[in-house]
């Protein structure tokens, strides 16, 4: 991803107003996946005339264009990322609600070769684990 997402709604057309910008911003600065609640405390903070209405309405507008994806790790939730980060899968820790992102060459690479022995090419999938942390008797 070289574009910023200030950039790229630009790119789209879309109106940047200051607060749209303050939101833009928090989210290209996230290392985590926040939800409209997270986000409106995060950008609230850097300009406290920011409704959570606003919040909700340009999470809509980003989504819609195509910059952000919604995420749901089955805590009711819907939690963003940024659309063109690099690939990524995720493993959700069921005791905390932490999310691990983590690539791995052999996972992909399998189903690659599961997509081209079913007869596909394949061109994107979103894997997630859940898990809970092993005992240490368990390892």
């Amino acid at each position: 991803m070289t574009d910023t997402i200030i950039a790229r709604c630009a790119a789209k057309g879309l109106r940047m107003t200051g607060q749209r910008r303050i939101i833009a911003e928090v989210l290209e600065s996230s290392k985590d996946h926040p939800d409209v609640e997270e986000l409106y405390a995060r950008a609230s903070a850097r300009d406290d005339g920011i409704s959570i209405a606003t919040v909700y309405r340009t999470v809509k507008l980003f989504e819609e264009a195509g910059i952000l994806e919604r995420v749901d790790f089955g805590d009711g939730r819907a939690r963003y990322e940024d659309a063109e980060r690099e690939h990524h899968d995720h493993l959700i820790d069921m005791n905390s609600g932490e999310v691990i992102e983590f690539v791995d060459p052999e996972i992909e690479a399998l189903q690659e070769k599961i997509a081209a022995k079913l007869g596909y090419k394949l061109k994107g999938h979103k894997l997630e684990l859940y898990g809970v942390p092993l005992k240490k008797d368990e390892n």
